[in-house]
This record gives C-alpha cells, sequence and structure tokens, in this order.
C-alpha cells in the first residue's frame, strides 16, 4: 500500500455555515422517544431529515443547583466534538445521493452504509448528552460548512470520502486518549465501546471503498491526552502545521513548521519536538530559530495518527512545558489525500 500523509491541525478548520434540519409529525414523535440502543434510528434509518428531535439538537441549560458530575467536563468536550462529526454525517447523507458514488465505481451500497454511519453519530450524540448531568449546561450543535459540499461533483464525492476516514481514525485516538481523564468506571467503558463502533466505520471504508488492508497494527490508534495540571492554562498554546512543499511527512523525514503566531523562544533554554504515535513517544532536538524536526525513523507508517507538540523540556512530562501544539498528522492511504494538500 503506498502512503501519503495529510495534516489536521484541529476539527476547528470545520467553520459555520449550515443548520440541522428537524423532524416534523410522526418522525418527530418517534425520534423524541427513540433510545440509542433500542430504536432503529440508530441503526438503519435511511431517511435524510435527521434521526434527532429538536429537542436534541439544542444547548439544554442546567436544571440543578448542585454540584457537577464527576465527568461532566469530559462529556461537554465529547459532544462538542461529536456535534461536528454527525453534522458532518448528516450533511453528506442530505447532499449527496447514492448516484454520487456509483457513478466512481464505489460499491452500490456505499450511501446507505453512509446513512447508517449518520444514525449511529446521531445515537452518539444521545448518548454524551445522557452521560452529562442536571447540574452542567450540555452543549448543542453549532452551524458548519465542510470541503466536499465547496466543490463540484465527483471531486465533492471524493472530498467527502477523505475527510471520513480522517474523521473516523482522529475519532478513534481521540477516545482511546480521552479514557485517561475519565474518573468513573462506566465513562471508560463507554468511551471504549463507541471507539469500537468508529472503528467499525473506518474498517468498512479501508475495505469497501479504498479496498486496502485494515489490519494496520497491533495497537490501533491512540492520543496522550492527559489531564491538565492544577493552575494550568493550555487552552490558547500557538498552534502550527507544517509546509507540505518541503517534506514527505513520513516517519524518518525532517518538517518544517509553520506558525500562526509564533510563541517567544528563550535564548538560554533548550527545545524539544515531542512526537507521539501509539504507545511510544519520543523527544527530538527543536531549533526555534530554523523551525525543523525530523519525525522519528522508529514509527511505522500504517493508517494512524502522530502527534507532535513543542516543550521546553524532554518528553513533556508536564502540561505546563509545553509551549506549542499539538498538530496532528494523519498517516493515510494516498489515494485519499487526493483533494486534501
Amino acid at each position: 500500500m503506498h502512503l501519503s500523509i495529510a495534516v489536521v491541525a484541529s476539527l476547528a478548520v470545520i467553520t459555520p455555515t449550515f443548520a440541522l434540519p428537524a423532524f416534523s409529525g410522526s418522525q418527530l414523535k418517534s425520534a423524541a422517544d427513540a433510545v440509542p440502543g433500542e430504536s432503529s434510528l440508530f441503526v438503519n434509518y435511511q431517511g435524510k431529515k435527521t434521526p434527532l428531535a429538536s429537542n436534541y439538537t439544542k444547548v439544554s441549560p442546567a436544571t440543578g443547583s448542585g454540584p457537577a458530575g464527576a465527568d461532566d467536563l469530559l462529556f461537554q468536550n465529547l459532544l462538542s466534538a461529536e456535534w461536528v462529526i454527525y453534522s458532518f454525517y448528516q450533511r453528506a447523507v442530505e447532499y449527496f445521493s447514492a448516484s454520487d458514488f456509483t457513478k466512481l465505481g464505489f460499491p452500490n451500497n456505499t450511501y446507505e452504509r453512509i446513512v447508517e454511519i449518520r444514525d449511529n453519530e446521531a445515537g452518539h450524540v444521545r448518548i454524551f448528552q445522557d452521560q452529562i448531568s442536571k447540574n452542567s449546561i450540555t452543549p448543542g450543535p453549532c452551524t458548519y460548512t465542510y470541503g466536499f459540499n465547496q466543490l463540484a461533483k465527483p471531486n465533492s464525492t471524493k472530498e467527502f470520502l477523505a475527510l471520513q476516514v480522517l474523521l473516523e481514525v482522529s475519532s478513534m485516538a481521540f477516545l482511546t486518549g480521552l479514557a485517561n481523564q475519565a474518573d468513573l468506571n462506566i465513562s471508560k467503558s463507554a468511551l471504549m465501546a463507541i471507539g469500537q463502533v468508529e472503528s467499525r466505520h473506518n474498517t468498512w471504508s479501508l475495505i469497501d471503498v479504498y479496498n486496502v488492508s485494515p489490519f494496520l497494527r497491533p495497537l490501533g490508534y491512540r492520543l496522550p491526552l492527559r489531564k491538565p495540571d492544577p493552575g494550568s492554562d493550555q487552552h490558547n498554546l500557538p498552534r502550527f502545521t507544517f509546509n507540505p512543499k518541503t517534506t514527505t511527512a513520513r516517519p524518518g523525514s525532517t518538517l518544517e513548521f509553520v506558525f500562526q503566531a509564533k510563541p517567544t523562544f528563550a535564548a538560554d533554554k533548550d527545545y524539544w519536538a515531542v512526537f507521539y504515535h501509539d504507545l511510544n513517544q519520543v523527544s527530538v532536538p527543536y531549533d526555534p530559530k530554523k523551525n525543523v524536526a525530523t519525525i522519528p525513523k522508529e514509527f511505522d507508517s500504517k493508517v494512524g495518527v502522530i502527534m507532535v507538540n513543542i516543550a521546553d523540556e524532554k518528553d513533556a512530562p508536564t502540561e505546563d512545558s509545553v509551549v506549542a501544539g499539538p498538530l496532528i498528522i494523519l498517516e493515510q492511504p494516498g489515494s485519499l489525500t487526493l483533494l486534501l494538500d
């Protein structure tokens, strides 16, 4: 399998512009009563309208005054991210038809599978909502636009399929990493169970759409997310990407970092580019003047993710030692990068 690599700095690159449609009449009643694990709306509903009732597609204020639940913040963050992913599939279901995929030679059931994935993601929205206690706000969706619906077909179809793998790989990695932040065992179990569903989504795409092996590595996808140190504020760290014209972005290659707003580097300090891949963590020297570092050649080049932070301590042992990042590098089949450069 020939591999090339595309970059995702964060899901925040998706910008607002469209609203979720709502059910009406008998569909609304059905959706309002639907429970993930019991209702076919979250499994094989094939309608173009959302399987979520209107009361589930908005912010819900806290109704209690007690302390927040142990994992409320975790599920608030997860729900905010899930709205991006669910809305991505909902928009595709509305925008495409079965013929858009069959015309390009994809299997006859490609659109049907995408609709079913949409159903699953709607179920994840409901599951995350239910995990947030009445003492905390339940986030609602923003409005979003995605690259695929800004292009003419068939390019938009190919762009959607490329983004679909990108989002599923990212979802699996983040869910696995976020398990470290859960306080309750039931929360950890929920994250692992949902990660299994995301893995099946991605396996379908790799086998049926791209005809590549889904058996990629023994560990799978994991991002090393930790709870912030007390008093640490890591929400506004400088972000960066890399110059795709000067690298293959494969393990062993050199990256030239490009900052949105370059941080201030002290002249008397050493800095490190800390690379994370599965359970592996490797620090390499980082020169702030040259803005370059080398991806560890030890990393395999199968489909997956590599994360990079810039830190003022080797291996970034604390949140406060991280001065910039993260950059998320997606390793993927070369055919997926057709429109993602």
